[in-house]
């Protein structure tokens, strides 16, 4: 008996009988400008929205809309980089200070760390939609000389907005300009797992984590509940879900509507939502293919028309894995998290770093009770 419930703490993530760590943190992931290439960094200070300068920068597009890679894949090519320094816990920039942004066939761009910038209203992300700082001419004409459209980049208002969580996964948690949730974590045990089953292998910059764990069993991290790492306690909210949607749209005087196909339910789309654009005056309807991000390869920006979606489609699907739940269409890799003590004003010792153990405190009995 004490063997089979060593056994089923340990599938769960539970570290087994002894008690030990269910994994250890193998890279830690920052993405300052929304959907451009990540950084991996050493170590990462918690904040009340996430690790520091995660998704603290987003492109948007002329009406102030947020640009993602589901619909400009071509952002995976524009690399980022901060001070080293900039990790550590207690680090304020100074005028000297510089994120340099890089895209193939661009000069350099510098934006300052510590400046003060013009404010542009109505900008929008999601549900969500507020002010921000407007990082200046420079940094639009680059952008849009590099993606062919009128494109500013913003950054988080953090003086005067707030953009919560979802309410019915994570009450009282804030957020940048993330899709949702503060963290996202991931195994390289899922992934390994996932590419068995693919021709070509896919890295785990397919899927963006903001932590990526080894040492546990395939897909473990579904059920964590509650982890410890280094002392913080981080909560798993919602399985993240991985899909490829095709939207039909069709036209009235003038907006674009789409109507999304997902298992038969159809929806519209709010005006302010990413993928509510606007086509031309002669073209009355059509379908559009909204990418997520796992299909795109992230060294080319070129997305792949099936994988792995399609094969996730086969074993992590919500008719697979949630027949409950009513997006049966969805596929899942990763758990959204949210940390405790980023809701605490004292910030001491709120750091993650490479090489850290994972402590499994609570887990989801089963698949059926993990929130998606």
């Amino acid at each position: 008996m004490e063997k089979a419930a060593s056994f089923l703490s340990s599938l769960l993530g539970g570290g087994g009988d002894a008690g030990g760590p269910a994994a250890t943190v193998t890279s830690v992931l920052i993405y300052p400008i929304k959907s451009c290439r990540g950084i991996s960094v050493p170590q990462a200070p918690i904040t009340a929205t996430g690790f520091r300068w995660d998704r603290q920068w987003m492109l948007v597009n002329s009406k102030g809309r947020g640009c993602t890679q589901r619909v400009e894949p071509k952002l995976a090519l524009i690399q980022v980089e901060l001070p080293p320094e900039a990790f550590a816990e207690d680090w304020q920039p100074t005028p000297n200070d510089h994120m340099v942004v890089r895209a193939p066939g661009m000069e350099p761009l510098k934006i300052p760390l510590a400046s003060e910038c013009a404010t542009i209203y109505d900008v929008s992300v999601w549900e969500w939609s507020g002010s921000a700082y407007d990082e200046g001419p420079e940094a639009a004409k680059w952008f849009s000389t590099f993606l062919g459209n009128p494109t500013r980049l913003v950054r988080f208002k953090e003086e005067s907005e707030t953009r919560l969580t979802d309410p019915d996964y994570a009450r009282g948690y804030n957020v940048m300009f993330s899709d949702g949730y503060p963290f996202l974590i991931t195994s390289q045990d899922s992934l390994d797992a996932l590419n068995e089953k693919l021709e070509e292998p896919v890295p785990i910059n397919r899927f963006r984590p903001n932590i990526l764990v080894k040492g546990c069993h395939p897909y473990a991290e579904d059920l964590w509940k509650t982890i410890k790492i280094n002392k913080l306690t981080f909560r798993g909210v919602k399985l993240c879900s991985r899909c490829k949607v095709k939207i039909l749209f069709f036209q009235i005087n003038p907006p674009t509507y789409f109507i999304d196909q997902d298992g038969g339910c159809k929806k519209h789309c709010h005006p302010k939502h990413p993928w509510h654009t606007r086509v031309s005056s002669h073209q009355r309807g059509g379908s559009l293919c909204i990418n997520k991000v796992p299909t795109i390869n992230q060294d080319t920006g070129i997305p792949s028309p099936t994988e792995p979606t399609e094969t996730l489609q086969k074993y992590r699907s919500g008719e697979v894995l949630l027949p409950s739940h009513k997006n049966k269409r969805q596929v899942y890799f990763g758990q959204n998290a949210v940390c405790k003590e980023s809701l605490s004003a004292n910030g001491e010792g709120r750091i993650i770093k490479v090489g850290d153990p994972v402590y499994v405190t609570q887990s989801f009995s089963s698949s059926g009770e993990v929130p998606a």
